[in-house]
């Protein structure tokens, strides 16, 4: 009491007594603080009940009103006695004694204000980043301390600092066994230092002055330059030590400290952050305690549509929510770091992020989740592959996918054999869970293929369908002029290829407007082939045509229902398909099909494990559950759209020449409709069933009595919408800007 007396005494005083200069009186406090540490004999009343906060203060606000009054950068004479005295040196070692008590929390806090409110860079000077790097190993050693906060913001306004000015960084990479700070006095030994003030502490070990001019410094000239092989960054562990703390800002607020860490340019920085901290560590033990806490089994409904939370605002009140289901406290947790590891990666420089995303590959998803996805358990293999769904749906950084990628499909690119399709176990098993005994699996892996699909990585293309196609060995293998010959000879028509001239259906197509190896995004007519038509249009309209005469008449409904015309799908496919352009832009694909004569037409043809669990579904469509059906359809559309001519030949012209034993999209779906035109006339009543049924599926007519034969005729259904669907891929294909298309 007697002391808050004194203080209030004193301010009075210095209110009615003429004002000094200002550096007197920045040495007035300055003397003051020291004069305490001389004079004082109960080093146990904390520093509340002293004056040194009031002096901290006044110090802090005559270096500000001092900066104010001069030329921007110019260095007054208050801020040269701090710099010269090492007065932050002798802050440093009181606030790491802690004498009195809290006395590190004043440190903090006057470290805290003075680099933030100080204009002119400070931390080029030795005697402003030295104590600077030694209270940031002060930070974070005890948990839940009471100077967290000050602890955090201090460390944050550090961290801002350097964004400012990245090759700072370099300062606060300390080499490893060689910190020479030298002996720090004790805060028993203060009061002798301090008994000469004009001097503020003894000299650090071996860093004589030549004066307040000299101490600004490049950070190569520091002892912990950029040059060491293996450096400290206590910076970073301090935050990394502070990420526990029970309090959720702090938390948060750490993690903030990071992400401006980890996005500086500096190279050694980078390479310290990632070989000499334990951010890596952090991260994925993290994701994997997190994702271990998950339950066992979830509904894959919930997973997919728990809403997005990013990192650092996941406040949830479980008794607020009405939709909450067992595990969602945890899942918006796991999915709350891993928003927090992606947009970590997304920000870093390029080194460190390849590096972190290599670790959250190595340390989470291989030692974690390869596990999980490999187990034989169907509960759990649906409740994992929904999670891994959701983890690939988030991630949005290049070199996080990446690795995800990586670690799903392996690394190869090199053409696809039938025996070597189990040499990546993952890959193998995720797309035969395609084709699993359980239609909720299998729909799924579905998904969470089609997930891959749309992800701007080239990888999961080339990986998954187009190294399967770069020959164009689908192709029958026979020389120009031998082929001519025999389209003159079969009227045009390949002898191997669908009699669609023969087929009732196809009555109304012309054979020898075959388009042969088009342009995929161009107007004009092909000019390889002497049967192609003046008018790239007409092209179009035939194979246009080819899908939406694939049904037969008495097996289509549509018609009979109003808005369900082959039109509703062309504003959906142009939309696609610009999207698909936007993402493919920056891809090295070619705008035309590699000539033939450059193929290897001799290699066999294997059109990859994924294209033939995709077209054995296909060929099932008529025997498999609507739900599938789908599910199968809806990928190969994806698939179709991609703006990649081996890709547009092989799954939407229907005029190609197939080799022998090869199977193409088309061809898959006319023995589909063969196997249809077998059956329709086995059941009685079929159109007027079919009718009922699409209609149902509408929504247009209330579930009644169950009808026989249902599978078949909700896979009729979407049979027919499929066809009309790739007939509308088909057109806006061939009528796309040229503007959309990627550069060649």
């Amino acid at each position: 009491m007697f002391s808050k007396f004194t203080s209030i005494l004193q301010h009075a005083v210095e209110a009615l007594a003429p004002s000094l200069p200002l550096q007197e009186d920045f040495v007035y406090h300055w003397k003051a603080i020291t004069h305490y540490y001389i004079e004082t004999s109960d080093d146990k009343a904390p520093v509340t009940d002293t004056n040194i906060p009031s002096h901290l203060e006044q110090m802090l606000d005559i270096l500000i009103q001092e900066e104010s009054e001069r030329e921007s950068g110019e260095t007054g004479p208050c801020m040269e006695y701090l710099l010269h005295h090492k007065i932050l040196e002798t802050l440093y070692t009181l606030g790491k004694a802690d004498c009195p008590p809290g006395m590190k929390q004043q440190v903090l806090s006057f470290y805290t204000k003075l680099l933030g409110r100080i204009r002119q860079p400070l931390l080029p000077h030795i005697n402003v980043h030295r104590p600077v790097q030694k209270l940031i190993r002060l930070c974070g050693e005890v948990l839940a301390a009471p100077t967290e906060n000050e602890e955090i913001q201090f460390l944050c306004i550090v961290c801002a600092k350097l964004k400012q000015d990245p090759y700072l960084v370099n300062f606060f990479l300390e080499n490893k066994g060689k910190r020479g700070d030298g002996k720090e006095p004790g805060a028993d030994g203060l009061k002798e230092d301090l008994s000469s003030p004009d001097t503020g502490q003894q000299q650090s070990l071996n860093l004589g002055l030549d004066g307040p001019g000299s101490t600004a410094r490049r950070p190569a000239e520091g002892a912990s330059g950029p040059s060491n092989n293996s450096s400290n960054y206590n910076l970073v562990s301090s935050l990394l030590n502070l990420t526990k703390s029970p309090d959720g800002r702090i938390v948060v607020k750490a993690c903030e400290g990071l992400m401006l860490l980890v996005s500086l340019p500096e190279a050694a920085a980078a390479k310290s952050l990632t070989e000499s901290t334990e951010l890596c560590q952090l991260l994925t033990d993290r994701l994997a305690s997190f994702y271990q806490a998950l339950p066992q089994s979830m509904d894959p409904l919930d997973i997919e549509t728990v809403e997005s939370v990013n990192w650092g605002l996941d406040v949830y009140n479980l008794k607020e929510d009405a939709a909450a289901f067992t595990g969602k406290r945890a899942l918006i947790s796991f999915l709350s770091w891993l928003d927090y590891c992606d947009q970590l990666i997304k920000e870093a420089q390029k080194t460190a992020a390849a590096a972190l995303a290599r670790a959250v590959r190595e340390r989470f998803f291989v030692a974690v989740m390869e596990p999980q996805l490999m187990q034989t358990s169907e509960v759990g293999i649906l409740t994992s592959t929904a999670l891994l769904n959701r983890i690939i749906r988030q991630v949005t950084s290049e070199a996080l996918l990446q690795e995800t990628v990586y670690f799903l499909l392996g690394e190869e690119v090199g053409p696809e054999t039938a025996a070597s399709i189990t040499q990546i176990p993952l890959r193998h098993r995720l797309i035969e869970h395609c084709d699993h005994l359980s239609d909720e699996i299998s729909i799924m892996t579905l998904r969470l293929f089609e997930q891959l699909l749309q992800k701007p990585c080239q990888h999961i293309l080339q990986n998954l369908v187009l190294r399967s196609l770069d020959e164009r060995n689908y192709i029958e293998n026979k020389v120009q002029e031998e082929r001519e010959e025999r389209e003159h000879m079969e009227n045009g028509q390949p002898h191997d290829a669908v009699d669609l001239e023969e087929d009732p259906l196809f009555s109304d197509l012309s054979p020898d407007t075959r388009l042969s190896s088009p342009d995929w995004l161009s107007c004009s007519p092909p000019q390889s082939t002497e049967h192609t038509k003046p008018d790239g249009k007409t092209e179009v309209h035939k194979i246009v045509n080819s899908f939406l005469c694939l049904v037969p008449d008495e097996a289509k409904s549509s018609y009979q229902v109003e808005g369900t015309g082959y039109d509703t799908y062309l504003r959906d496919a142009h939309r696609q398909f610009r999207d698909y352009c936007g993402i493919c832009q920056r891809w090295d694909w070619r705008s035309s099909p590699k000539p033939i004569e450059k193929c290897n037409l001799d290699r066999p043809f294997f059109e990859g494990h994924f294209l033939k669990v995709l077209f054995d579904r296909m060929g099932r469509i008529l025997d498999q559950p609507y739900d599938v059906n789908l599910q199968v359809t809806s990928v190969l559309s994806k698939l179709s759209l991609l703006p990649h001519p081996h890709l547009h030949e092989y799954l939407l012209d229907p005029y190609i020449n197939l080799a022998p034993g090869c199977r193409s999209l088309f061809a898959v779906i006319v023995r589909v409709v063969g196997d249809l035109m077998l059956r329709i006339h086995r059941i009685p009543d079929f159109t007027p069933k079919l009718l009922l049924v699409r209609k149902r599926l509408l929504g247009l007519e209330p579930e009644g009595l169950s009808i026989d034969h249902v599978t078949l005729l909700e896979g009729v259904i979407v049979l027919e919408e499929f066809c009309k669907e790739l007939a509308a891929i088909a057109f806006v294909k061939f009528h796309a800007s040229t503007s959309t298309s990627p550069s060649p």
